[in-house]
């Protein structure tokens, strides 16, 4: 094991960036204000709720995360955003319907003070939304360096020690990796290419990362996992996360498949359908955002259950994924599964599954996580991929070459001993035969 690396003090502010500031992004800057003005609890926060185990189980030492690391405080964090759509904080969470009017107007002042900056946006990667506050530029590098211009000027006039950026914004086209992408000389090349292989959430993660800002993606779509910016990464050390955050039908398959898995039971099919009616639902109606998000939920059943291994079980899954566009349940989505599956003999059960979900109010504690484990990894001088915040994603980015783990329990575990490890505690096997020597 490497020896582990000492963890500079989270002095000062610590500035988060939200590029997309609709249902996700103000359910998430709401919250935490909320939070510190002790007007609701952060629950699903793992960095807030969550207690770590360290020793042996006799020693009774379990202290809650934020008190055996130092984390950035709540009290620290000011948010910065972009997005189309001028609207600030406020009118903002009004419009995405995520929350109720008494949580909202408690804080509206604060949620007024959040407005968002110019976006580097383009329809023809998300062409079921639009909006006036869009940067203008001579090609995509020039709106590159107008972003890099806005995380300086926005650390500068917040008194900001550190930042860290999220991608909160919406699912991009379908696009694979190309020549374009494969060097840092390439990939800049190209922007003054106007080449149509870089998309605008690209542009945001070059930006973080040439401005030495720890990021991660939250959406399907291709960005920073691409090799030109996963080495410009480690070069400077710059920790990277993603991508897609796994919320609802996603946090469910990993939820259930490993224990499926575990039990050697066999499963035939998986239907999965969806309906919300959200932004994220009107930009998924595209079929090119949709093939985007397909992929990535449907990658996760292979990586759990590996066929390859378990042919008779798992060989001839048959694994369908639908999302449909309904305007009136907005972000209450609801996740329907049909499991088919087979036990002792080969007989044949069903499982049904139905989450009725609140899409944006399950991504939130992500968000809150992630921009304080990136700011830890920052810290602790952690470069390059993340792959212990695995447990935050549906498609983790990995080394090359690796394969990704998908089995929450283990993201869970992986996360927690990665913790242990900066903190100077040795990691747990959970063996437990020192109990009965």
């Amino acid at each position: 094991m490497s020896d582990r690396p000492e963890i500079q003090p989270a002095e000062g502010r610590l500035g988060v960036l939200l590029p997309g500031f609709g249902a996700v992004g103000t359910t998430v800057v709401a919250g935490v204000e909320a939070g510190r003005r002790g007007l609701a609890p952060l629950t699903g926060s793992l960095t807030q709720l969550q207690t770590i185990r360290l020793g042996k189980r006799t020693e009774g030492r379990a202290p809650l995360i934020k008190e055996f690391l130092p984390l950035s405080e709540l009290e620290d964090l000011v948010f910065g955003t972009w997005d189309p759509i001028p609207d600030d904080g406020y009118e903002s969470a009004l419009e995405a319907g995520v929350l109720e009017r008494h949580h909202l107007d408690p804080i509206e002042d604060f949620l007024r003070s959040v407005k968002p900056m110019p976006a580097v946006f383009d329809k023809e990667y998300v062409r079921r939304l639009d909006g006036p506050n869009v940067k203008k530029g001579e090609n995509k590098f020039a709106l590159a360096e107008q972003l890099r211009e806005d995380i300086r000027r926005f650390k500068s006039e917040n008194d900001c020690a550190r930042l860290v950026m999220i991608w909160c914004g919406s699912t991009e086209i379908y696009l694979r990796r190309g020549a374009a992408h494969e060097t840092l000389e390439s990939f800049e090349a190209a922007m003054k290419e106007n080449d149509p292989s870089i998309a605008p959430s690209m542009i945001y993660a070059y930006a973080a990362i040439m401005e030495g800002v720890p990021y991660a993606n939250g959406a399907p779509n291709l960005s920073a996992d691409l090799p030109a910016l996963e080495a410009a990464a480690q070069e400077r050390g710059v920790p990277l996360g993603g991508k897609d955050f796994k919320t609802g039908q996603t946090l469910m398959k990993t939820i259930l498949a490993p224990g499926f898995k575990a039990r050697m039971l066999g499963i035939d099919g998986w239907f999965s359908t969806n309906i919300l009616g959200n932004r994220d639902g009107a930009v998924l109606d595209d079929p090119d955002s949709f093939k985007t998000k397909e992929e990535s939920k449907l990658s996760v059943l292979e990586h759990i259950l590996q066929p390859e291994m378990y042919p008779e079980l798992y060989g001839d899954l048959y694994h369908k994924v639908r999302i449909n566009y309904y305007p009136p349940r907005g972000d209450n989505k609801e996740g329907w599964d049909n499991i088919d599956i087979r036990g002792w003999m080969g007989y044949k059960m069903q499982i049904k599954v139905d989450f009725l979900c609140r899409d944006s109010i399950l991504a939130a504690p992500i968000v809150l996580d992630l921009a304080l484990f990136l700011d830890l990894a920052s810290r602790a001088g952690m470069g390059g991929i993340q792959e212990w915040l695995s447990f935050y994603f549906k498609s983790p980015q990995t080394a090359p070459g690796l394969y990704p783990e998908h089995d929450i329990f283990i993201q869970h575990r992986k996360l927690k001993n990665t913790l242990r490890w900066l903190g100077g505690e040795e990691p747990l096997t959970h063996l437990g035969l020192e109990y009965y020597d």
